[in-house]
């Protein structure tokens, strides 16, 4: 099989598994938002270690805890991806799955806000005009619920911050992940014995399979991230993008279909332009990448010549 297509695969599994997100934290819903965020991230940190040992990568570990130049943008991110789990878990549990999806339909246009504002990049026109749309969309959804969208708010921040911090590490996967997990693993397991000292703890109440589930998030946590990475080492960044967008998709789906939560013709409105925005902005960057494209041929072309 070439490359191009098993990157595809890997990438179309990830973001699969990531949209159907909603229907594996639903099966949860007898545990709180804290509880459920606190195991998995124990037993994402089990997870990881695991590869850590199996793939041989103590020493890339041990270098990104040396240099505080990466060191410190992935303790950042591991406070920045808790507060995103946190949020997603809580929203799935309280009938917000709609809004969580809203939140990954902007976070890639607030990825480029962030370049502009952080890393001073320019923005083209289009994506000005991208921009502009979804800022109209989240003021509309803000009038019509009377309350800003504060879970897609949340998540769009959360995960924005996260993707610039872990730029500035420059880690991999797997080795940023265990950075991470072991930064918050000793919150999440004084968390865990606090509930269980005030008779709070869940886990445990409601059968082995139950329980299963919840050592499983560290898996279902790993997994998709090892096929991320195996994806974004064999396919363009074009298709990585439009294969993003994927996991909002299904989110949408799920809170619509399968959870019935309610879409009125102003909610409707404000998806609607989101998913606008989003045509502009991957219009435009596919434009900007086959014109690339053609620049580099022709100078190739020139050089032989």
């Amino acid at each position: 099989m070439p490359e191009q297509r098993r990157g595809f695969i890997y990438g179309f599994a990830a973001y699969l598994i990531w949209g159907l997100f909603p229907l594996y934290w639903k099966l949860l819903d007898h545990s709180g938002a804290i509880e459920l965020l606190a195991h998995r991230v124990l037993w994402s940190l089990v997870t990881i270690a695991i590869l850590v040992v199996v793939l041989r990568k103590f020493g890339h570990v041990k270098a990104l805890l040396r240099e505080p130049r990466r060191r410190w943008p992935l303790i950042a991110a591991a406070f920045l991806i808790s507060a995103n789990w946190g949020t997603y878990i809580w929203a799935v549990n309280h009938g917000r799955v709609v809004e969580t999806s809203l939140g990954y339909f902007i976070t890639p246009l607030f990825t480029v806000l962030l370049g502009v504002v952080v890393l001073k990049e320019r923005l083209r026109s289009l994506q000005w005009v991208a921009l502009a749309v979804a800022f109209v969309a989240v003021a509309g959804l803000t009038i019509e619920n009377g309350r800003p969208p504060w879970v897609a708010i949340i998540l769009t921040f959360s995960f924005g911050f996260y993707g610039l911090t872990k730029k500035q590490a420059g880690a991999g996967a797997i080795e940023g992940m265990a950075v991470e997990s072991a930064t918050v693993a000793p919150l999440a397991l004084v968390a865990i014995v606090v509930l269980g000292a005030q008779g709070q703890s869940t886990v445990t109440h409601h059968g082995a399979g139950y329980l299963t589930l919840v050592l499983l998030t560290g898996p279902i946590t790993a997994v998709p991230l090892l096929l991320f990475g195996a994806s974004a080492t064999r396919v363009s960044m074009t298709t990585l993008g439009l294969l993003n967008y994927i996991a909002p998709i299904m989110q949408f789906i799920c809170g619509v279909l399968v959870f019935h939560e309610e879409m009125s013709p102003m909610r409707w409105a404000g998806f609607g332009l989101v998913w606008l925005a989003l045509v502009i902005f991957t219009l435009d960057s596919m434009n900007r990448r086959r014109r690339t494209i053609a620049i580099e041929r022709a100078a190739v072309t020139a050089s032989a010549v």
